[in-house]
């Protein structure tokens, strides 16, 4: 019974308590407000999950200063999106499938396109109890492992695109919830004990801690390229929709009143892919309305770090 609690009951708890403190902080700060970006004439970005939401306002922002926009989604576009198809694209992407995050790799390539953003901003929440295709359990599968082959892919588009004076970036949508999250190394899947709220935070915090180490493996390489983490804040989304009945209930007439929006969601995304202040790598680490913050003291562990990689690599048949 005490296992249970601990498991399952204790991280839905510490959610939403977590939860009530970022409103909380969010209702007593000022919001970030983007401030104008340069021009993107020439530029491409693939940013994941960009129908609605925070994605699909960083998308239409992107494709308003010039840049090339491919979205990655799942489903099919927004009447807005599909308004724009000169700016912005649309191509077939499954997270939760390792096989269409190649095909769509390999799509892309195909065009000979350089590669300046990546946003890594897709992911789900709180979803029942479930599988990717590739046997992993949904929020490790489609939050995690989907964005890290992802990139791992696209690392020499990047890498070639990026110049001394003028980085390519990698922007990961992570959460503060990573702060309540646990990596267990010997149970990535969650099969002992499942509660979607540990799942959730768990993909975020692994999110979170696969940026801080690409960070530093392209630091040491000496590739321009940066990466960073970014926390949306509580934002007015669909991403909610699978919480407990009352509480969603609940929800839906608060995000109304207190939630961010998503364009005020997106500006902290924005920000990092974009502003001329962070070039030459200063774009990196792990950004909260505009500003740099320190991540929960696990994410530091260089063993953490390390383990988690190589298990990745492993899991994804990249080594």
């Amino acid at each position: 019974m005490f296992t249970f609690f601990r498991c399952c009951i204790l991280p839905a708890i510490k959610l939403y308590w977590l939860g009530f403190r970022v409103l909380l902080g969010q209702l007593l700060c000022k919001t970030f407000k983007l401030p104008e970006m340069p021009r993107q004439e020439g530029k491409v970005a693939i940013v994941t999950g960009g129908g609605r939401g925070i994605g699909f306002e960083v998308a239409l922002h992107l494709a308003g200063l010039g840049a090339h926009v491919i979205i990655g989604q799942r489903d099919s576009l927004s009447d807005q999106i599909i308004s724009l198809d000169n700016v912005i694209e649309f191509l077939t992407l499954d997270l939760g499938s390792l096989q269409s995050v190649r095909h769509f790799v390999h799509s892309f390539k195909n065009r000979h396109l350089p590669l300046n953003i990546l946003v890594n901003n897709a992911g789900i929440m709180l979803v029942p109890e479930g599988r990717t295709e590739d046997g992993f359990e949904l929020h490790f599968g489609v939050n995690y492992l989907g964005h890290f082959l992802l990139t791992w892919l696209l690392l020499d588009n990047l890498k070639q695109s990026g110049t001394s004076d003028c980085f390519s970036r990698v922007v990961n949508v992570s959460s503060s919830a990573h702060r309540i999250g646990e990596v267990q190394l010997n149970d990535l899947n969650s099969s002992e004990y499942y509660s979607a709220h540990a799942a959730y935070c768990s993909s975020k915090l692994a999110l979170l801690v696969f940026s801080l180490q690409l960070q530093r493996v392209l630091r040491a390489g000496g590739s321009p390229v940066s990466s960073c983490a970014v926390d949306p804040g509580m934002v007015h989304t669909a991403l909610y929709q699978h919480m407990w009945a009352p509480l969603r209930l609940a929800q839906g007439t608060i995000a109304q009143l207190l939630f961010w929006t998503p364009k005020q969601g997106a500006a902290t995304v924005l920000y990092t892919a974009l502003s001329p202040a962070l070039e030459r790598g200063r774009a990196e680490d792990y950004w909260v309305n505009g500003r740099r913050q320190m991540t929960s003291p696990v994410t530091f562990h260089p063993q953490l770090q390390l383990s988690l990689w190589e298990t990745t690599m492993q899991l994804l048949g990249l080594q």
